[in-house]
């Protein structure tokens, strides 16, 4: 058996591995790379295999960086079968045509100005109809055979809705091996989602490290650093506070953290506005999958019927009414998409507000290396926004405590539910620093053999290796 880490080693997107076992060929997750110019080029490149060559994809979440360039994928001559839970099947009619919009949107404007950099989309809107309708729905915890050598399992995750980690048994002359991919996991004690499902056994395990060697903030720590970062800024300075924040569960969980926050009688008087029609769509869909949430969320469901009781809060739909928002000089928050600020409605509001000294950007979690989010958060003084250098005035704070990622306790603490150490665990998902640390916490455990593989490595695992 053969393990390929096509994306997601030694960074935070492009999740890709290729597993070839027994007979068969298949992906675990195809994501597009975010963050700069890098990532526009590498997302265009051909894969490193013949997609007609593969025989089904294992999907874990529908974020992009997981899912993006499954439309390509289709495109360049993969026919078979895309099996993801549910929720993540909703949330990809969403999430892909989005993405199709965005790229043919680029590259109409940069039709207007010659340019070295193809802007031409990697996939269109016919592409995602072809995509789409190669996805096949399973529901947690059900088991589904992709392939005569091959089993497999969606288990909770708890990082988004529809998010799972993923067991695959792989049949050989000496029995199964038992794979694990983490996917993206959550973080424990959050409110919306549930808690990520814990795993007993594993021959090889392939986890996430987006925060291998940091810690979170405490909710509470998260709830007064919001409480004081609003206040400062519409109360006592007269600013905006804009939040870019990523359509599917980041937008959802702070709405959550606001209503609690207003109803604890500790933030009011709120002018709220989602400038997201994504946001706006996954939010619905969320209220769909009721099932899914925690018994905070349920007790709290109410919140999500049409802004029932929430009258500070708003979704904007049309480009006027987004447009309507610059004009706000102080007193609103601002959510709006992407998560990462290179693409979207929030770098229009980033234009108009971050060279106020009396507004401030709350970032909630993890930036990406290139992007526009990640240079704010790295103390850039100056950006460039569609076209414009602007100075960086207002102020930039970033919460992790919201972000969606298990934090590095929270990591090992799953990890510690194994009854007996994976034969091989891969470490990804993650920069360089945050893997190793989680890596080397793994290595201190008795029996852990563990590895950081590189962009492209390939791993032979022979089935007697790891035969119990």
């Amino acid at each position: 058996m053969k393990i390929q880490f096509l994306g997601g080693a030694g960074e935070v997107t492009g999740s890709c591995f290729l597993v070839e076992a027994a007979k068969t060929r298949f992906l675990v997750d195809c994501g597009m790379v975010q963050g700069g110019r890098e990532a526009a080029v590498r997302n265009r490149v051909r894969f490193a295999f013949n997609p007609d060559s593969i025989d089904f994809v294992l999907l874990t979440h529908a974020h992009i960086d997981h899912s993006g360039l499954l439309p390509k994928l289709v495109k360049e001559g993969f026919r078979g079968p895309i099996y993801t839970t549910t929720a993540t099947a909703d949330l990809l009619g969403v999430m892909l045509p989005d993405s199709a919009h965005i790229q043919e949107s680029d590259a109409k404007r940069a039709s207007r100005r010659p340019s070295r950099v193809d802007a031409t989309p990697i996939y269109t809107q016919r592409d995602v109809v072809d995509c789409l309708a190669q996805v096949q729905p399973v529901d947690y915890e059900s088991e589904l055979a992709p392939c005569a050598e091959v089993r497999c399992r969606f288990r909770d995750a708890g990082h988004i809705i529809g998010s799972a980690i993923v067991e695959i048994w792989v049949k050989g002359r000496d029995g199964a091996t038992k794979l694990v991919f983490s996917g993206d996991l959550g973080q424990p004690g959050r409110p919306i989602v549930r808690d990520p499902t814990p795993i007993e056994d594993a021959d090889v395990l392939v986890i996430e490290s987006t925060y291998g060697n940091r810690m979170h903030s405490d909710l509470a720590g998260v709830e007064e650093e919001m409480v004081s970062i609003v206040k400062r800024t519409l109360g006592e300075r007269g600013g905006n506070v804009i939040i870019p924040a990523f359509a599917v569960g980041r937008t959802q969980q702070i709405i959550y953290q606001l209503h609690q926050l207003v109803r604890q009688g500790r933030l009011e008087h709120l002018k709220v506005f989602v400038d997201s029609p994504m946001a706006t769509e996954v939010t619905r869909i969320t209220r769909q999958h009721l099932r899914l949430f925690d018994e905070q969320a349920k007790a709290l469901a109410d919140w999500h019927a049409k802004g029932q009781n929430l009258p500070w809060l708003h979704f904007t739909a049309s480009v006027e009414e987004s447009i309507a928002l610059n004009s706000i000089r102080g007193g609103a928050i601002i959510i709006s998409a992407s998560g990462m600020c290179d693409a979207g409605r929030i770098r229009h509001h980033l234009l108009h507000n971050l060279p106020r000294r009396e507004c401030s950007v709350l970032i909630p979690g993890y930036q990406a290396h290139g992007t526009l989010g990640r240079r704010l958060v790295d103390g850039a003084r100056q950006v460039r926004i569609l076209g414009q250098d602007l100075p960086v005035r207002a102020a930039i704070h970033q919460v992790d405590g919201l972000s969606a990622h298990a934090d590095r306790a929270a990591l090992l603490e799953w990890t510690g539910g194994f009854r007996r150490p994976p034969s091989r665990t891969f470490v990804v998902h993650g920069e360089a620093q945050a893997s190793q640390a989680l890596a080397d916490a793994l290595r201190d455990r008795p029996g852990w053999r563990v590895t950081v593989p590189a962009l492209g490595e390939q791993a032979t695992i022979g089935f007697r290796e790891v035969a119990r």
